[in-house]
This record gives structure tokens, sequence and C-alpha cells, in this order.
């Protein structure tokens, strides 16, 4: 298929994209503020525009704006945090019919290490000593990770506010491998990053002698009844280890949608990625090449939350 449709309306669209991608893309928008994106099809040829579909970025909050029809289809990350909305629990207070309609291949850990020096082998060890610890943590109150990490403190029966009141620190960070974080861990000044995207700083992690702290099994447990899953890195990833860690999935992007999303539509979504996939945005040795992937479980694309009745369709009629 040709990289962009044949007509002018679609220069014009294109462009459009582009425009917002710069807007939305300023670095100098906070967190929270405006830097997600809709993308709309519809009819413009009246005086009242009329979408016919709408596609999102943005906080899994907004699974709330496609269960009551303002959005048809919203990307998350990660897997997890879609789980939760169709659990009811963590996030949200009672369960949504959620779908998967298609889960963009990522592989990703959520990781916890800590300066070795301070002798900590837990989050327990913390609370124990009151310890004001400095933690490079994502300034995105919204971010996920922030999510799991408030559920996480809860089950030890503590919270960030409480480690600030020991005298504790958050030194906030954009991205995972934000300067404002990799820097001042390489000056010894953080004494703890808990976060996600571990391919853009763990390394430098290991190499400022900090070591990862193993959660205990009730831990693993209270975070699976959440929807976060077990699972490992190891030497295979990261050689310093000697042996497996295990640590908290924070794989997959699902594309998701009410329940009640007409069938052809969600059929439509996954024929779009099936044809348009070599201009996919695809995560470097993560997508396999098969478009298959964005609709069946793998370890990039952890589901915990069914797949739309149009996605199962699309997948038995292409040899799923």
């Amino acid at each position: 298929m040709e990289k962009l449709p044949n007509g002018a309306n679609f220069v014009r669209s294109k462009m459009l994209w582009e425009i917002g991608l710069h807007i939305a893309g300023n670095p100098t928008i906070k967190y929270g503020e405006n830097r997600d994106m809709c993308i709309a099809v519809g009819a413009g040829s009246t005086k009242d525009w009329k979408p016919s579909l709408r596609l999102a970025t943005g906080s899994v909050i907004i699974a709330h704006d496609v269960i009551k029809g303002a959005l048809e289809l919203a990307f998350v990350n990660p897997s997890a945090m879609l789980t939760q909305a169709y659990r009811g629990v963590g996030a949200f207070d009672k369960p949504l019919p959620v779908r998967i309609v298609a889960n963009y291949p990522s592989w990703d850990r959520f990781v916890i290490v800590f300066r070795k020096d301070l002798g900590f082998k837990s989050l327990l060890d913390v609370k124990k000593a009151k310890y004001p610890l400095q933690m490079s943590l994502r300034e995105d109150p919204t971010h996920s990770t922030l999510v799991l990490i408030h559920q996480l403190l809860a089950h030890y029966g503590m919270s960030l506010a409480e480690i600030e009141s020991w005298g504790g620190k958050v030194i906030p960070c954009g991205g995972p491998g934000d300067k404002r974080r990799l820097d001042p861990m390489r000056a010894g000044k953080i004494d703890c990053v808990m976060d996600e995207g571990i391919k853009t700083w763990l390394h430098v992690a290991f190499d400022s002698n900090m070591i990862p702290v193993e959660l205990d099994a009730e831990a693993f447990a209270a975070m699976n009844k959440y929807g976060w899953r077990k699972v490992t890195i190891g030497p295979k990833n990261y050689p310093t280890l000697s042996a497996d860690h295990p640590c908290v999935d924070f794989s997959g992007w699902p594309l998701y949608s009410s329940v009640d999303l007409p069938e052809k539509v969600a059929y439509d979504v996954c024929d779009a990625i099936a044809a348009r996939t070599e201009e996919m945005p695809w995560e470097n040795g993560t997508c396999i090449g098969d478009t298959k992937q964005a609709v069946t479980e793998t370890e990039a694309t952890p589901m915990d939350v069914p797949l739309h009745p149009g996605t199962l369709r699309w997948l038995k009629e292409h040899g799923g």
C-alpha cells in the first residue's frame, strides 16, 4: 500500500497530523497538560463536523470517555492498567466493559533499584528505618508507574507522603532516560529509582553501584490482583545480573474500545494495521513482523482483557 492514499484531502490530513505532533510534542508542555492527541475520522462536508471514529492517547482514566461514547478507541500503557478498568480494581471503583481491539507489541519491565551501600533488601527495610529516601520518579501525576507505586507502597502500609515526612524527596523526571535522572544517578545523589522504560536507564543504574530489589511473594500476589504480572529479567538482558530477577510486567499498549463498539469497526481497525504494517512505528526488536502479534497473547502483548468480537473474527479469518 502507498505511504499516503491518493487525493489532496489526505495530503492536507497528513499536514494536520504533523502540525499536531509538533505542538503536542513541545518539550516545554508540562505532563498532564496538552501532550495527547485525538484523531477523528468523519464527514466534514456539512456545517457540522460528524465524527464516525475517534482514536486518542492519554491516561487510562479516559476509559470512562470510551465507555460513554465520547471516544471510540484509545491507547493505554501498559496492558495492566486496562486490566484494572476491566476488573474494577485499583484506579477504578467498578468494572468497565472494555475490550482489546489490538495490542501494540512493547516489551518492558518495572524495576526498583537502590544504592547498594544503603544495604536495603526490600521496601519494608525503608519503612523500618524511616529512611529519607531520595527517589527518582515520573513527574506526570497521572503516569501509570505512579499508580503502581502507590498500590505497591500501600501493600507495605506506607506512602510517598510518609517517606517525604521522614525527609525523603521525589526527584522528578519526564521520560525514564531523562537527564534529570541519569546525571544525579551517576553522581550518587539518587537513592532509589522505581520505573519502567528500563532499556534507557537500568544499565546506568548498574554502572552507578545500584542493585535491583525483589518484591516478596505476598507483594507479587497483591499486585497480581490489580493486574500486574510477575515476570523476570536476567543475564541475557543484563549481564550484570548473575541470575533471573523477578519484577513487574510493564508490557503492551492496548488499543481498546467499549464492548458495544460495532464489530465491523474493530474488524476494520485490524485490517488497517495489517494493510499498513510497513508504515507502523513498531518497537525495534519487539515486533516479530507478523501483524497477528498485535491481536495475540505474546510476551510483548499480555492480555488479561478479552479481545473485541470484531478482532476475534478478523483473527479467525486470517489464520489465527
